[in-house]
């Protein structure tokens, strides 16, 4: 699956953060409901509309950010 086939980021929906498409759910609403415990199929009951793949692409999304990112080590004080 690819992400950006159920993702957008448009500065006109939620100030740019991405989102699943045609909502404004964003990706980092979903993450925080994971991490307060919920599984997918509560987030499917709490957003119907919503698709298990929709859910799924902002893991893969979120997975995709930390594998890239850059990360400066500093000295110790």
């Amino acid at each position: 699956m690819n992400y950006k086939d159920r993702l957008v980021s448009d500065y006109q929906i939620m100030l740019g953060k991405p989102v699943i498409k045609g909502t404004r759910i964003t990706v980092e609403l979903i993450l925080r409901k994971l991490s307060e415990g919920a599984v997918i199929a509560d987030l499917l009951a709490m957003y119907p509309h919503l698709q298990e793949a929709d859910i799924l692409a902002a893991l893969m999304y979120a997975s995709d950010v930390m594998a890239n990112e850059e990360v400066i080590m500093l000295k110790a004080a």
